[in-house]
Formats: C-alpha cells, sequence, structure tokens
C-alpha cells in the first residue's frame, strides 16, 4: 500500500511545478504557446483560445488514475520554462530602490506587491541604494522576496550630504522659518539631501550604467492592478522618456524661487527647450508663473538617458548652485517635472492610468476597462485624479481633443 505521505509529496511536487510554469504565463501572451505540457492542456484550448482557457480548469481524462502518484513535471519542461523566460524580448531596465535598512519592512511590503503584480514574470533586477551599509538582514530578506537579481550599493557621501559651500547660517535660518510655520519636512536636513540626491545624482550611482530605464519603488506604496504588459518595452517601443500616475499642486512655500531659476536658465539656453513641449501643464498663463502642478515623483517609470543628458545635467547644476535645496526646500519632484515638460515634447510623457498606485494620502484607480483589465482591487471611486487639487485634468488638456 502506497503510504499516505507520497501522495501529498506528488500534490505538493506537482503544485510547486505548476505554479513555476503558469507563473510565467504572462510573458507577452504571443510566448504562451508552447509553454505548458500538452498532457496540461485544457481540451479544446489551442493557440486562438485565451489564456484563461489554456490554463483552466483539466480534462477529466487527464487527471491521474485513483491512487496513483502524480509526476513531477521533468526537468526539461521546467528548463523549457526557464529558456522561454530568459529568451523573452527585455529592456535593459531596473526596478530601483532608496532605502533606509529601517525601511526594511516597509519596503518589503512594496516589493510584495511589485512581485505580485508584475515582475514574478517580468523578472527585472533590483537596485537598492542607501547613504550606510545595508545590513545583511535587509539584503537576505529582500533578496528572498525575487528570483530576480538584487543589487545593493551605497550612495557617494560628495552626492549626498550638503555641500561644504552652502551657507549654513543662511540655511539654518530658512529650516527654523518653516518649523515656525510647520512646513513638512521644514526642519529636516536629511529630507533635504534625499531631494537633492533624487533631482541630481541617483542616476550617476555606477550600479546604474548598464540600465536605460528604471521603475521607482518607495516603502510603504500599494500596486492595486496586475499588469500583463511590459510598461519598460512600452517606454522603449514608443519613444516616451517619463511616466507618472499622479500629479497634484506643489507647496509653494517649499519653492518660492525655484521658477524665477528656471526662467533664467531658460534664457541662458533656450536651444534646451523642446517644441510642443508641456509648458501647458506649468503654466496658466504663457510660462510667466508657475502654477506649481508636478507629476508626484515617488511613482517614476523613466528613461535614465534624460537626466544623463546635457539639458538635464546643465539645468541641475544650475539649480544646485542657487542653493534651493537647503535654502528653501525643493524637491525632485517639482525639479523633475519642470524639466520633464520643458526639454521633451509632451508625447514623450506617458500617463500611466492603468497601474493602479497609492502613496498615503492620495491614490489613483483606474477607471472603467482598465479597471477590469488589470484585476484592480481599488476602489474606483477612491481616486485622486480629478479632485480639486489634482493636476490631471491639466495634463488631459494640454492634448488636442479628437
Amino acid at each position: 500500500m502506497t503510504p499516505r505521505w507520497k501522495y501529498v509529496g506528488g500534490a505538493l511536487g506537482i503544485l510547486v511545478g505548476l505554479h513555476l510554469l503558469l507563473s510565467l504565463h504572462s510573458d507577452y501572451r504571443s510566448h504562451t504557446a508552447g509553454l505548458l505540457p500538452s498532457s496540461w492542456t485544457k481540451s479544446g484550448a489551442g493557440s486562438s483560445g485565451s489564456e484563461d482557457q489554456a490554463i483552466g480548469s483539466w480534462h477529466s481524462s487527464e487527471l491521474p488514475p485513483e491512487g496513483a502518484i502524480p509526476q513531477m513535471p521533468s526537468s526539461d519542461d521546467l528548463r523549457l520554462a526557464k529558456d522561454k523566460l530568459k529568451d523573452r524580448r527585455r529592456a535593459k531596465a531596473v526596478i530601483f530602490s532608496l532605502a533606509r535598512n529601517s525601511d526594511l519592512y516597509d519596503l518589503l511590503s512594496s516589493m510584495k506587491q511589485m512581485e505580485d503584480r508584475f515582475n514574478h514574470w517580468a523578472q527585472y533586477d533590483y537596485i537598492f541604494l542607501n547613504d550606510d551599509d545595508f545590513t545583511d538582514e535587509f539584503k537576505e530578506k529582500t533578496s528572498a522576496l525575487t528570483s530576480a537579481n538584487c543589487k545593493y550599493g551605497k550612495i557617494d557621501p560628495d552626492h549626498w550630504h550638503q555641500p561644504d559651500w552652502i551657507d549654513e547660517e543662511k540655511a539654518t535660518a530658512a529650516r527654523k522659518e518653516m518649523t515656525r510655520k510647520k512646513i513638512i519636512y521644514g526642519h529636516s536636513v536629511p529630507y533635504r539631501n534625499m531631494c537633492r540626491f533624487n533631482s541630481g545624482f541617483f542616476f550617476r550611482h555606477p550600479l546604474l550604467d548598464d540600465y536605460d530605464y528604471y521603475w521607482r519603488m518607495e516603502p510603504s506604496v500599494k500596486y492595486f492592478c496586475d499588469l500583463d504588459y511590459d510598461p519598460f518595452l512600452l517606454m522603449q517601443d514608443q519613444g516616451k522618456q517619463y511616466g507618472f500616475t499622479l500629479s497634484l499642486y506643489e507647496y509653494i512655500e517649499t519653492i518660492p524661487t525655484l521658477w524665477n531659476a528656471t526662467k533664467e536658465f531658460i534664457q541662458l539656453h533656450p536651444e534646451y527647450v523642446a517644441e510642443g513641449n508641456s509648458m501647458g501643464f506649468l503654466s496658466d498663463d504663457g510660462g510667466e508663473t508657475y502654477n506649481k502642478c508636478h507629476f508626484w515623483s515617488n511613482f517614476e517609470i523613466g528613461d535614465l538617458n534624460l537626466w544623463r543628458s546635457d539639458a538635464y545635467m546643465k539645468y541641475f547644476e544650475f539649480l544646485d548652485q542657487k542653493g534651493g535645496f537647503y535654502y528653501e526646500r525643493w524637491g525632485d519632484a517639482p525639479v523633475h517635472s519642470i524639466a520633464a515638460s520643458l526639454f521633451l515634447p509632451k508625447e514623450k510623457i506617458h500617463w500611466f492610468d492603468d497601474i493602479g498606485y497609492r502613496h498615503d494620502p492620495f491614490q489613483h484607480c483606474p477607471q472603467n476597462d482598465a479597471h477590469k483589465r488589470g484585476k484592480c482591487w481599488c476602489n474606483p471611486a477612491d481616486t485622486f485624479d480629478f479632485e480639486s487639487y489634482s493636476c490631471t485634468q491639466k495634463w488631459i488638456d494640454i492634448f488636442p481633443k479628437p
């Protein structure tokens, strides 16, 4: 008589094998054919059938006889599945996160969702950067969540700390005044370091040298929808260079002189302003004043070569010399948004309206067919897109109506 544990072990074995193979089925629909052994294919589900048909319930005639021990997928089957993934067309892209060791469990929540929604089949590398050394615990727990490569880097102190040429007396006075006005993070030097690093240095880290695209992932965010396509390939194939989900108005108290500095730079370098740019998103009076609209940069899918360009590098260096990251509290969100909107034609910026996303207190929830297509679990009524403090309608309005 066959021991009971053999039945349990065999069943678990086939479930593990099925999970590995089926987790790859989202690897662009054209790659699904031939991934599963023919004996596992639902009767009548051919190449013209849907994926749900192809991986649905199995034909009763293909079930093992009662008492038989289910067979593990063969090594050839598993090798074929891995080869399908390896041969998939991919962008030179990475999922990037700036994190401290203390962010570990909040980051694991974000990373688990990234894996479940997208990267379990896409298998893009992760890069984690920190101004300190990552702990062994951080490395072990993050790498355990994915079968993709994880890389860990330390930030050059010159790229992180407040520069020596900043007038500390002036910077201290500015922080005190912002604290008195109860401006969020107005007191914080580390927050300013982070904003300056994200504005001008993250893309210079050697670990990112081999990549063209990045998806910025922050701790404690939510991804609400399944992705059955590769957003990096969308960016590459359609010539997009900056992608966002949420947009809103910036606190003007944090950037009172940023727009004047930008206008000064543009007067010096009018050649960097793109024809067909998104000035209408940034300004309601043709560029005289800034309306404070910006893309919320805690979610970005972008082309690293945008930030590596002469236009952006000179723009950042000009802003950095103004000292506004420390004398005020310039954030990377308005800096990135202004640069992308002015240096790119508006068609090169993409609103990922089908990616459900939340970074407290705001969220974007896809609507209608996009919600159904992505199997989203957010409430469609709970979306920030068209609230009074959102700038998404301004973004839509800069495109001609069909």
